[in-house]
């Protein structure tokens, strides 16, 4: 047994095993978005009921794999409290810690690849307005434009495979005369605040059912996406150290007709307030999540880069940040 487990955990049947857990988010991926043509669901069903399946559901065998990889440690744990022969005991011990080192090693690379798929899904999600566009205030000549555009690298801000998506949600942004449908991303080192928008048109066609969507978003992004919809980005993003949050009082709350509201406050880094955005949750527990969410993502970030400090060299800001 464990000479099998030294082959399995060294060889090329490991490695083919790696693989498969590494593509397993998009099959799933692929199978939701077949599982909409009509022919398939009914191809689908038609081969679950042959016996071989043991009453088991395709998501359920594609899952298998993953689950009995990570019993393997058990296993050994196990083979080893029943082994009398102690060069076999130190055997197994060391095989139990090669496969732990395997299925964690494995983790990281599953959740990088899931991280990387979130952010290029977000990318073609988010829209980047030119400055123009989004603030009437900026005049820029049509000639000039094409060289703004060129030099703008906004949607590169989600590039970055090393940036976290913590939380996201629909909250309503309240305006001087109206309310908006609005949507935040919350990363592990700025908020983005957008407002939603549902343009069919955007993925070529009037049918969406076939959008391709990240099953690791929130179902919620998820069933938006598959609308047609996506997000507008409503002001510079804001780096969670230039972010102020703050309780909105319930007497406020009656007179201006708010419920579970809270403020967010954007500053330059003269400790001027450059934005300010009301923001209402659905509930009371969304909004204490939301704050929650905020606080812990700001004390984390402050905590991290406090020790880069004196080995860390920031660039200039411009006037805008």
């Amino acid at each position: 047994v464990s000479k099998s487990f030294l082959q399995f955990f060294q060889g090329d049947l490991c490695q083919t095993h790696q693989i498969y857990c590494l593509n397993y988010t998009s099959a799933v991926f692929y199978l939701e978005n077949l599982r909409q043509r009509e022919d398939f669901g009914i191809y689908l069903k038609w081969c679950e009921q042959n016996e071989q399946c043991r009453r088991l559901h395709l998501p359920e065998l594609l899952v298998a794999p993953l689950h009995r990889l990570t019993r393997y440690p058990l296993l050994l744990d196990n083979i080893w409290k029943r082994s009398a022969d102690e060069t076999e005991k130190g055997f197994i011990w060391s095989l139990k810690e090669k496969v732990e080192k395997s299925i964690r090693d494995l983790e990281g690379k599953v959740k990088w690849l899931d991280n990387f798929q979130k952010f290029r899904q977000l990318q073609e999600v988010i829209i980047w307005p030119q400055v123009w566009d989004r603030d009437k205030r900026f005049f820029v000549p049509e000639c000039l434009k094409q060289s703004i555009r060129e030099n703008n690298s906004s949607e590169n801000i989600l590039s970055s495979a090393n940036r976290l998506l913590l939380h996201e949600g629909r909250l309503t942004l309240a305006e001087s005369t109206r309310l908006l449908d609005a949507y935040l991303f919350l990363f592990d080192d700025l908020l983005l605040i957008t407002k939603i928008k549902r343009n069919k048109k955007k993925y070529g066609g009037s049918d969406t059912s076939f959008i391709p969507v990240c099953p690791s978003l929130t179902p919620e992004l998820q069933s938006f996406i598959r609308e047609g919809g996506f997000c507008t980005v409503l002001d510079q993003p804001i780096p969670l150290d230039r972010l102020i949050l703050k309780n909105v009082d319930p007497i406020h709350v009656t007179v201006f007709s708010l419920r579970n509201a809270f403020l967010i406050q954007h500053e330059n880094r003269y400790r001027q307030c450059i934005a300010v955005f009301l923001l209402q949750a659905q509930t009371e527990t969304a909004k204490k999540t939301w704050m929650s969410q905020i606080e812990t993502a700001i004390s984390n970030y402050t905590a991290h880069h406090e020790t880069k400090k004196s080995t860390f060299c920031f660039p200039a800001e411009s006037s805008e940040i």
